[in-house]
């Protein structure tokens, strides 16, 4: 069976690729960032102008959609393109997939709600307030009008390509005894992208369809950032507090989008709301790749 993975060089592209790479023969298409993965077919491809094109090379039997603009504030300055890549090539590549037959997979964003109340469940109906959650919304509903099933994640961090993390940032900056700034009054759901390449190889094995939540625990920044520390043996006084309102952000950020993460863990049987789980995963790849340096 092929599984094709969009944006395989992201960060939770590529993890999930090598979750997926020993049950499927796997197919991962990139834009910008070249990758090389041991036993997965890269692809350079510009969805804008590739979908159709790259489903119907393929063939593929499950398709799982990652590529997007995730720049929030990105988005908020670039609409039209934001629109184009988050949205219209979205709608192409996964009515082509719906068209050869292809189980859906949208991987979508705790930003698709509003953050008035916090702990979402799949059942909340959505309410973004900037425009990177619009088009994630925009483009769930593409998903759930093919049939598709929406996985949604939060605040991913981890070891990999992709754009700068913030639990990486953390760790690095601790190991150089750097002081680091972290919100205290914005809360989410911090996940770890190998869990979430993981999570998809389960959903994928029972055929899961419909609308998940597939998360860490609820932390603030700085709750997060202070568990980082503490697990990594680092000082947790070089974690300082700043609220929201201090951030030059240029999009409306959800002040709690938080999710509720039962039905993922009664199904997946995946420790998710265990930070140390988490977060002993995160060290140990660290450590293999050399990048941290023990206190």
């Amino acid at each position: 069976m092929i599984a094709l993975i969009t944006g395989v060089s992201s960060s939770p592209g590529y993890k999930t690729a090598i979750s997926l790479v020993n049950r499927y023969e796997v197919v991962g298409t990139y834009n910008e960032h070249s990758i090389n993965i041991p036993g997965v077919t890269t692809v350079k491809a510009d969805l804008t102008r590739d979908s159709v094109r790259v489903i119907n090379d393929y063939r593929p039997d499950v398709v799982i959609h990652m590529a997007a603009i995730g720049n929030v504030d990105q988005c908020e300055e670039q609409l039209e393109l934001c629109y184009r890549v988050n949205v219209a090539a979205s709608r192409e590549l996964l009515t082509a997939a719906y068209r050869v037959g292809a189980a859906i997979y949208y991987l979508s964003t705790d930003y698709v709600f509003d953050g008035e109340k916090g702990m979402y469940t799949e059942d909340d109906a959505p309410r973004p307030v900037n425009y990177y959650g619009l088009t994630k919304l925009l483009a769930e509903e593409i998903t759930r009008a093919l049939g598709g099933s929406i996985v949604r994640v939060a605040w991913i961090y981890g070891t990999g390509p992709g754009r700068p993390n913030f639990g990486k940032t953390v760790v690095e900056k601790l190991m150089r005894g750097e002081v680091v700034t972290a919100i205290t009054d914005q809360w989410s759901s911090p996940t770890l992208n190998t869990i979430i390449g993981e999570a998809f190889a389960k959903l994928l094995d029972i055929k899961f369809n419909g609308v998940i939540h597939v998360v860490g625990p609820r932390l603030s920044r700085y709750e997060f950032a202070r568990a980082i520390a503490r697990y990594f043996g680092f000082s947790e006084e070089l974690i300082k507090p700043i609220r929201l309102i201090d951030v030059n952000y240029r999009a409306r950020r959800p002040r709690d989008s938080s999710l509720n993460n039962r039905k993922a863990v009664e199904l997946l049987r995946i420790p998710l709301n265990d930070i140390n789980y988490a977060l002993s995963i995160f060290k140990k790849e660290l450590e293999s790749e050399k990048a941290i340096v023990k206190p």
